[in-house]
């Protein structure tokens, strides 16, 4: 049994992951991966995931050039879930060109903008996400 094997993952062959900024514990985003993904992030230390709505590896960044470095791989009790610590290359994780993906919190029975744009996600892609 590998390192690998250990991974639980699910009906579609994915995990879910979570990526935390390594030093602030902000969670930036959730993705999932499929068994290639993980095995990449490991090999290559960026961070690598299976994106549902196109069906194909993504190597985080290879578009944006917002690289996510990963530091550490920790995986849950259960084997099920997986945490990235990483570092943020540009220092934005969303594809609205903001730090994090969870940028909305929920204020009064509504969700609220609370993150700043740090850049045009136009100025980031050469085509809309």
């Amino acid at each position: 049994m590998t390192w690998l094997d250990e991974i639980k993952f699910d009906s579609a062959g994915l995990v879910p992951v979570i990526a935390q900024d390594k030093t602030s514990g902000r969670v930036l985003m959730f993705a999932y991966a499929n068994r290639e993904a993980v095995a990449l992030t490991a090999e290559k230390g960026t961070a690598h995931y299976w994106t549902r709505s196109r069906q194909k590896l993504w190597h985080k960044g290879e578009e944006s050039g917002h690289f996510q470095r990963v530091h550490e791989m920790r995986i849950d009790c259960d084997g099920d879930v997986l945490i990235y610590l990483i570092e943020q290359e540009g220092g934005i994780a969303c594809h609205t060109g903001r730090e994090s993906c969870f940028y909305r919190a929920f204020k009064d029975g509504e969700w609220v903008v609370t993150d700043p744009v740090l850049k045009d996600p136009s100025a980031i892609y050469a085509k809309p996400h």
